[in-house]
This record gives structure tokens, sequence and C-alpha cells, in this order.
């Protein structure tokens, strides 16, 4: 493949421009994986420094599944009327509520979680190890690999996105600030089911 058409390829991709696809392959050797890599770690770095600014415009998104017995409606807020009027950032919007509606999240992000659900979850988790009959000293820390798990696979943000499991939703969103140039936040969701 050549530079050009890795370049088009890692930017249909990724949203970044013409200069830091060309720079991250360079840097890459021409990988193109290792390439995609950095461009990912460069947009969640652009994420943290505009993730304080203030996004107080956006749209409201939803998503009925083809059986009309799931929905989704999620509120994606951007800095800008110009970008929430944007097809990139509608396009994102619509995914994240087909997301929820696929993948059912309970919270926004893993710590959202409450200390009873967590309590429950131990308790179980204790006696599954029990019952397996791992040793006592393990127990604890198998616990706590069962709890990041379980709190990952609840949130939102932390979730494999449906049409990239490669990437969580929380990727998703930093990838589409480096891109638009603007601090994104999912403002709340909610979903129903029959």
């Amino acid at each position: 493949m050549s530079m050009l058409e890795q370049i088009k390829t890692l930017r249909e991709k990724t949203g970044a421009g013409v200069v830091d696809v060309k720079k991250a392959l360079e840097e890459s050797g021409n990988d193109e994986q290792k390439a995609l890599d950095i461009l990912r770690k460069r947009g969640k770095d652009r994420a943290v420094k505009k993730a304080d600014r203030v996004a107080g415009e956006g749209v409201i998104a939803t998503y009925i599944h083809s059986n009309n017995k799931i929905g989704a409606m999620v509120r994606v807020l951007c800095e800008t009327d110009f970008v929430a009027r944007t097809p990139q950032f509608q396009s994102l919007a619509r995914d994240v509520a087909m997301h929820i509606a696929a993948a059912d999240p309970r919270v926004m992000r893993p710590e959202d979680i409450s200390d009873d659900v967590i309590a429950k979850e131990r308790d179980i988790w204790i006696e599954q190890c029990k019952a397996e009959g791992k040793p006592e000293k393990i127990i604890e820390t198998i616990i706590a690999g069962k709890e990041k798990k379980f709190r990952e696979e609840q949130s939102l943000l932390t979730q494999p996105f449906v049409k990239d499991p490669e990437r969580t939703v929380g990727d998703l969103l930093a990838e589409n600030v480096s891109a638009m140039g603007e601090n994104i936040q999912i403002g709340g969701f909610v979903r129903y089911e029959i």
C-alpha cells in the first residue's frame, strides 16, 4: 500500500488531519496499526486538554431498534452550535445512541456504580471463588479484578464500542474531540426496553 493510500485509510478511521497522519506514519515506520495507536493516544491527549472547556451546545439523538422493543436517547454536548450541526457530530451522536441500545450501560463512568451494588456483587464473587476452591490468599486479588471488569462492563465510557470493539466509547469521544477540535461530552442517556 502506498503512503497516500495509508494516509487516506488512517484519515477515514480517525478523522485526523493529513499532517498528523503523515507524522504518525513516519514515527511508526509506516506501520499502519502503530500509527493508528499513536493517533488515538494524541486524540486522548487533546481530549484531556479540552475537557475543562464548557460544552453548552449539542444534540439529542435517539435510536430505536428494528424490533421496536429497544430504544435509547442520548444528549451529546459540544462547545458550539456550528459543530453540533455538522454531519460528523450528528453521526457520532446516533452511533452513541445505537451503542446504548445495544450494550445497555448502567452508568456513565466506572466510579458511578454504587457501593451497594459492588457489595452485593462481591458477596457473589467470594462465594464463587470458595466454591471453585480458590486459595484464601488470592481471593482478594481475584475479587479486585472482577470488580474492575464489572465496573468497566457496566459503564458507557469504558464499554467496547459496538461498531468497533477495539476501542471504547471513551476512545471514540476522544478521537472526535481531536478531529473536531472541541470538547465533546455525554450529557446523559436513557434506555428503554419492552
